[in-house]
């Protein structure tokens, strides 16, 4: 049968896939509508399984804050290209699957692919993108924070964000998270402070402390003493609370927030980095 360009444009308007895909579609489909998504759906498919070993090391980061200002929401959505990473329609996909995470109040990547999306499904709708680029494209984080003032940060280049929780709320610490935030990016703390960093860290620093004394002679009975001061630099320059503050280098982040608000300090944070 006959397939109008109308029709056609339809479909593509529809779907957004490829013209002569469309047409394609639609003659296989005999004209009807549905079906004819239904096979785009399926090439997609077929595309996205034959890049479930490709690799996505470029995309995007979006952050959302509730509007309370108390619960913050991070995901990334990767894709293979930069180019693709770059293209306004990307960008707007995933803005809408955080919208969707968000609305559906999901807490993991499984969860939010299962959410509902424009008459489909996160996860649907993302098998439907892959087929009409033809790159791979996933969620690959999902992170949430909460506390009595949440501040997000975004770096310029997109593919950076972080989201910092703090036990007070104020105008004054609006800014102070703004700048604890823009730490986080830059120097990428392991903890907020000694006590969240892991225990395997915190062994293997001890054993790499050591090692390294070895090897520079100091006698068997110094090593233990000289790792533990090497895990307390390690803490100074790795912990947030303990970092130097980069827009004030002789104050701590600790001591930084402490003079913005008494006891004021960050209960949570996530950070994002793709690539």
């Amino acid at each position: 049968m006959a397939i109008t360009a109308q029709e056609v444009n339809k479909l593509r308007q529809k779907t957004g896939a490829g013209m002569m895909d469309c047409k394609k579609a639609l003659t296989e489909a005999e004209g009807d509508f549905e079906k004819a998504i239904d096979i785009l759906r399926k090439k997609g498919q077929k595309v996205s399984a034959s890049r479930a070993d490709r690799e996505t090391k470029e995309g995007v980061v979006a952050t959302h804050v509730s509007a309370d200002g108390k619960t913050g929401t991070l995901i990334s959505l990767t894709c293979e290209t930069d180019f693709v990473a770059k293209n306004d329609e990307f960008v707007s996909f995933a803005n809408s699957i955080l919208e969707a995470t968000v609305k559906g109040n999901a807490d993991s990547i499984d969860a939010v692919m299962a959410l509902p999306f424009d008459g489909s499904t996160v996860g649907e709708k993302i098998t439907e993108m892959t087929g009409k680029i033809g790159e791979k494209i996933e969620v690959s984080h999902l992170e949430k924070v909460s506390g009595e003032a949440v501040e997000p940060y975004i770096h310029s280049n997109g593919k950076l964000g972080v989201l910092v929780a703090l036990n007070q709320s104020g105008d004054a610490v609006t800014e102070a998270g703004k700048d604890v935030a823009m730490q986080i990016a830059a120097m990428n703390p392991v903890a907020i402070d000694k006590d969240g960093v892991d225990s395997t860290v915190v062994e293997r620093e001890i054993e790499v402390g050591k090692d390294q004394a070895r090897q520079e002679g100091k006698p068997e009975a110094m090593l233990e003493k000289i790792a533990l001061g090497k895990l307390n630099k390690f803490y100074k320059e790795n912990t947030l609370l303990s970092q130097t503050f980069v827009k004030d280098p002789g104050k701590t982040i600790a001591q930084y927030l402490e003079s913005v608000n008494k006891g004021l300090t960050v209960v949570d944070f996530k950070r994002i980095s793709i690539g």
